[in-house]
């Protein structure tokens, strides 16, 4: 028989697993954060130059805003420090450059909330902001599961690139073997982003994807398209 602590760790895992599983039912499938936009402009157009746009984004994105925020609002969610909560939840907001990369974060966290209430998951409505984003909850579920902040953090990355890559199959039209190929490729990528993002201070937050933002606003005029940002 396992021991307390280990099937302790066993239900921390599977939560993650959960959590970050593309079947979760709030509708990340519907976005490519950009990407789509990219392969339209003939930025992204093979599997190098995927590699790189994806490499860019992790490096001068994630690595600089998502990951060391749910760190952040992870030790939050730990002290219910409500007022840090709100502060980095409206931080990551007034990140998003475009109207569809808010839209994104809402509409996601919208969907996770309403998921946690029907799990009977959510905390006291006193410790989340009026309208969390998706961070914020995806911060919150794993503080409640257990999760330890640093496999979030690779949970929350590895989600995000299964995304991207999802999206390059279906609009690019990128490989199954390709696609596998590039999670070879960017699995160390990964855990250096993760790395980092762990010992950054508040003043060196913040991403610089210039690219990225100018990709997702002229999406949002886009004439033909199969994902909302």
């Amino acid at each position: 028989m396992p021991t307390e602590h280990a099937a302790e760790g066993d239900l921390a895992l599977l939560g993650l697993m959960q959590l970050v599983s593309p079947a979760l039912p709030i509708g990340a499938f519907a976005f490519s954060q950009g990407l789509e936009s990219a392969f339209e402009l003939g930025w992204v157009h093979d599997e190098p130059s995927l590699a790189a746009w994806l490499s860019g984004v992790l490096e001068d994105g994630l690595t600089r805003c998502e990951l060391p925020l749910i760190a952040r609002l992870y030790r939050a969610f730990e002290h219910a420090d409500r007022d840090a909560i709100a502060q980095w939840d409206m931080w990551l907001t007034a990140t998003r450059e475009t109207a569809e990369l808010v839209a994104e974060d809402s509409r996601l966290g919208a969907s996770l909330k309403r998921l946690l209430g029907s799990l009977d998951l959510l905390p006291n409505e006193d410790l989340l902001p009026t309208q969390p984003g998706y961070v914020t909850l995806f911060a919150f579920t794993a503080h409640a599961r257990r999760v330890p902040v640093r496999q979030a953090l690779l949970g929350f990355g590895w989600a995000w690139l299964e995304n991207q890559l999802a999206v390059a199959c279906k609009a690019l039209p990128l490989g199954h073997t390709a696609a596998q190929r590039l999670i070879e490729q960017l699995r160390p990528a990964l855990v250096t982003a993760v790395d980092e993002a762990l010992v950054l201070d508040d003043q060196d937050l913040g991403p610089v994807l210039p690219g990225l933002a100018l990709a997702s606003a002229l999406h949002e005029t886009q004439y033909s398209r199969l994902f909302r940002s």
